[in-house]
């Protein structure tokens, strides 16, 4: 009896052990969840946040573009703006670093280099302060790998904090040195403000531990060195602090910048650091000063002549704030979604596409595979914005064909240089084109790729053959040759940087180039009328802007070498 009543017993605690060891597990897996479901939130509301900033931050590049005389207020709101996206970032990589997602790239450049421009960039904020700030590199150069991203944190976040900590007029310095072995550098960045106390010390590297910020009148999130402590050991380093009360705080960074140190997924062996890019990492701590020049007066422009760009933008503010500033250069269509955006580019002959990459419908990334895997389309150049930050998220937009990536939110002087430099590119293409000979011409085309030689060669046999018809236009030529007029528009735009039309008055005014060289002593009427210009004015118009010549002084010049038959 007795054995049966123990037996029952150790049945009974057995089952009540499981029951509160699954019990357990059960809250441990709930709060887990909870704790992701809210950084999925957070991360959710920090990108949405990033979208109205750049809708502030465009109104103020308006502003400024229009009342110019309020400099000081502008560069104050561009201040407080990028303030605010670099807190937003920093919530941003938090979250991943919770979710177990941040990632590391290293690539090879001049760390030392790195170091001093990153420093370099935050040397306002320490000078709000009067502070002396010291930047020290020994050597001055020296080769590495790193992932700049990371580290350029890790330098913000301990310089902003000795700027917050330090005392008025006091000393900032930042050390970097290397070990005997040259496999790693050290990081020291020291001040003499008022110390952490021991207390403080024992909880320095947790989440919102907020450094009594308010005593030292600045502001916090009691984020930022909990994450520089993630960024460090994600890199494979080491972060120590030492600190007195009432005499100041260093905290060192030791980091591995030899490539055997990383895993080779961690390593970009394809692209070197490029520098004088770190006033754009980290934009918040300079002085704001619009770049923004008087918006040229809008020009009338035929659809043939104008470079046709298409925005697709969600955010209703952010798209007409972007097509205000561009249709004054470029003729410009809008969608607010992928879809949409697919509907224009079937109908439309555009040069650029705009697109944000989180929509509804069809984002961004999806739009960019659809145009990019269709030949009618995919010669489009695509520039996407986002509010994502990480690098894996502009080398995914890469390579699934993006040609621009831009970071919200950005200023719209950036926005137009960037779709300034790709139209550039375009119209230096049709200057070149249209100053080949008829010879060069046929060498330029050879360079191509195969279907597109063959293709230009096609278009150019079909023009010749209709030379003299003057109602061949692009219509004509597109049902000649099988395609829609948007496949032979884009097409063309890709090769030779001319739309269709261009193109064939260029080789109808080649042509009258050849024949005129052929028989000089045609007249001017003859020639038009034999490359299918029904207006001789007209041509003669042409010929000048294409030549820099009229065509009868390019005949009476013709006429002096070769004598009349």
């Amino acid at each position: 009896m007795d054995s049966r009543i123990l037996l029952t017993l150790l049945v009974v605690a057995l089952i009540a052990i499981i029951f509160f060891a699954g019990r357990r597990l059960y809250l441990r897996d709930l709060r887990v969840r909870r704790r992701l479901q809210m950084s999925a939130i957070f991360t959710n509301i920090t990108h949405e946040l990033l979208t109205p900033l750049s809708v502030i931050s465009a109104s103020v590049d308006k502003l400024r573009d229009t009342e110019p005389e309020y400099s000081h207020e502008y560069d104050m709101m561009q201040f407080n703006i990028q303030r605010m996206v670099r807190l937003l970032q920093q919530i941003l990589e938090t979250s991943k670093s919770e979710a177990g997602q941040l990632r590391l790239l290293v690539a090879q450049g001049d760390v030392m280099k790195y170091v001093r421009e990153t420093a370099e960039c935050l040397e306002p904020l320490i000078a709000k302060k009067d502070m002396k700030f010291t930047i020290n590199c020994q050597p001055e150069s020296m080769m590495g790998w790193i992932d700049t991203d990371k580290l350029d944190k890790i330098i913000y976040n301990l310089l902003s904090n000795a700027a917050k900590y330090g005392k008025e007029g006091g000393n900032v310095t930042i050390d970097a040195i290397t070990n005997d072995k040259y496999d790693h550098i050290i990081i020291k960045v020291s001040d003499d403000g008022d110390g952490i106390s021991p207390q403080q010390m024992k909880h320095l590297f947790k989440r919102f531990q907020d450094g009594n910020y308010r005593q030292h009148q600045t502001f916090g999130t009691g984020l930022g060195l909990s994450l520089t402590h993630d960024l460090v050991y994600l890199n494979r380093g080491t972060i120590k602090c030492q600190s007195e009360e009432g005499k100041g705080t260093v905290f060192t960074v030791t980091l591995p910048i030899k490539k055997e140190a990383f895993a080779p997924d961690q390593v970009d062996e394809k692209h070197k650091i490029e520098f004088n890019l770190t006033n754009n990492t980290i934009v918040d701590v300079n002085t704001v000063i619009s770049d923004v020049s008087t918006a040229p007066e809008e020009i009338e422009q035929t659809d043939e002549d104008a470079y046709k760009l298409l925005i697709v933008e969600d955010n209703l503010e952010l798209l007409m704030l972007m097509q205000q500033l561009l249709k004054t250069t470029y003729r410009v269509y809008i969608a607010r979604n992928g879809k949409e955006a697919l509907k224009i580019i079937n109908e439309k002959d555009l040069d650029l596409i705009i697109s944000d990459v989180m929509m509804p419908e069809m984002d961004g990334l999806e739009l960019t595979r659809t145009v990019k895997a269709d030949p009618n389309y995919n010669h489009l150049p695509i520039m996407l914005l986002t509010a994502k930050t990480q690098a894996e998220d502009e080398q995914q937009a890469m390579q699934i064909g993006a040609d621009e990536y831009l970071r919200k939110p950005f200023r719209l002087a950036d926005l137009k240089v960037r779709i300034d430099n790709i139209i550039e590119k375009r119209k230096r293409m049709q200057t070149e084109f249209s100053q080949l000979t008829a010879e060069e011409e046929k060498q330029h085309i050879a360079k191509a790729p195969s279907p597109d030689e063959k293709f230009v060669k096609q278009v150019i046999k079909l023009i010749h053959k209709h030379i003299d018809d003057e109602s061949y236009d692009r219509d004509a030529l597109a049902a000649d040759m099988g395609a829609s007029a948007s496949t032979l528009y884009n097409k063309l735009r890709s090769i030779t940087g001319m739309h269709v039309s261009a193109f064939i008055r260029d080789i109808r005014m080649k042509e009258a180039r050849r024949m005129a060289i052929e028989n000089p002593y045609l007249r001017v009427s003859d020639l038009a009328y034999s490359v299918g210009f029904h207006d001789p004015r007209y041509f003669a118009t042409c010929f000048k802007k294409q030549f820099g010549i009229q065509p009868k002084e390019f005949l009476e010049s013709l006429q002096r070498v070769v004598p009349k038959k």
